[in-house]
C-alpha cells in the first residue's frame, strides 16, 4: 500500500463525506494560517507526511516547512505553517497530528537508545511489532532517530524462529529446509536462527550454513560466553528482555545487533499541535 493509498484511507475514516463541524462554523471563502507547535522535546518526524496530508486535502493550501525530520525540537518550536481555506486545515488537522506525534515519539525513542550506545559499535534495530499497515511510516521514523530497520517483512530475510523450529523437528531439519527451499525457488536471501539456550547454540554452530545468530532472552553474562563461542562466525543480534536501563550492558558484550521490539509497539506519542494565528 502507497502512502497516498494509506492517507486516503485515513482521510475517508476521519472526514467521511465531509467535516460538518467546519463547513457548518468556518465562513466560507475565508484564509486563515496555523502552525504546528511543539510542546515537548523529542526528535521530529512526519514532515513530508503532514505537507501530503494536506495537500490530499486541498492543494491549494500554501504549506511552508522550517524544520525537517531527525531535527532536535524544544517547546515553543514551530516545525511548519499553513495557509489557506481554514475548513481544509481543520479537516487535516488530528491525521496530521496523529502521524507526526506517534513517528516524532517512535523517531525520540529511537534517539534516546542510540545516544545511550554511542561508545559500542552495536547497531540498534526495530522488529516486526509494527501499527499494520504503518510499517513502513514507522520504520523509517526509527531511521529518523539513527536506528536501522531489521527485514521489513516475512518476505525479504529468512528468520528462523522457536516456532519454525519446533514445527519443523528440531534445529538442523529447519536449517536443511530452508536452504533446500532457498535453492529450489532460487531465492538470495540472509538465513538468521534465533536459540534460546547454549544447547541450540551448539547445533547451530555444529550445522552452520546461516548468516545471523539471535540469542533470545540470554542474560549479560550468557550473552558474552555465547559471543565469544560464535567467535565472529556469523553475526549476533542480542534480543529480549532488554530496555534503556540495561542497555549498555549488553552492548559491552561485542554483540553486532540489539533488537527492540518496544521501539514501534510501546510508545509515547510526542506532544505536539495545530494552533490558528
Amino acid at each position: 500500500m502507497t502512502l497516498d493509498e494509506i492517507i486516503d484511507q485515513a482521510l475517508q475514516e476521519d472526514v467521511g463525506d465531509g467535516d460538518h463541524t467546519s463547513l457548518a462554523t468556518v465562513p466560507s471563502g475565508s484564509i486563515s494560517r496555523a502552525r504546528l507547535l511543539v510542546k515537548q522535546p523529542g526528535i521530529l518526524c512526519g514532515m513530508e507526511i503532514a505537507r501530503r496530508v494536506f495537500h490530499r486535502i486541498d492543494p491549494h493550501l500554501e504549506f511552508i516547512a522550517i524544520l525537517q525530520d531527525g531535527q532536535v525540537i524544544q517547546p515553543g518550536d514551530v516545525a511548519f505553517t499553513l495557509e489557506g481555506n481554514p475548513v481544509s486545515i481543520l479537516s487535516g488537522e488530528r491525521l496530521v497530528l496523529n502521524f507526526m506525534q506517534r513517528l516524532s515519539g517512535i523517531a525520540t525513542q529511537t534517539r534516546r537508545i542510540v545516544d545511550a550506545l554511542q561508545d559500542y559499535p552495536v547497531k540498534l534495530l526495530d522488529t516486526r511489532k509494527t501499527t499494520p499497515l504503518l510499517r513502513e511510516l514507522e520504520k523509517y521514523a526509527v531511521k529518523t532517530g539513527g536506528g536501522y530497520n531489521h527485514r521489513f517483512g516475512l518476505f525479504d530475510m529468512i528468520l528462523i524462529k522457536d516456532n519454525h523450529v519446533d514445527f519443523a523437528g528440531g534445529i538442523p531439519q529447519a536449517i536443511h529446509a530452508v536452504q533446500e527451499y532457498l535453492n529450489k525457488k532460487s531465492l538470495n536471501l540472509k538465513i538468521e536462527i534465533e536459540v534460546r539456550n547454549f544447547m541450540e547454540l551448539d547445533q547451530v554452530l555444529a550445522i552452520g550454513g546461516i548468516h545471523r545468530i539471535m540469542l533470545d532472552n540470554f542474560n549479560v553474562k550468557d550473552l558474552q560466553k555465547a559471543i565469544q563461542l560464535i567467535n565472529h562466525k556469523y553475526e549476533t543480534e542480542a534480543s529480549g528482555g532488554i530496555t534503556l536501563n540495561n542497555i549498555r550492558e549488553y552492548a559491552a558484550t561485542g554483540v553486532d545487533f540489539i533488537s527492540v521490539g518496544a521501539l514501534t509497539h510501546h510508545i509515547q506519542s510526542l506532544d505536539l499541535s495545530l494552533k490558528a494565528y
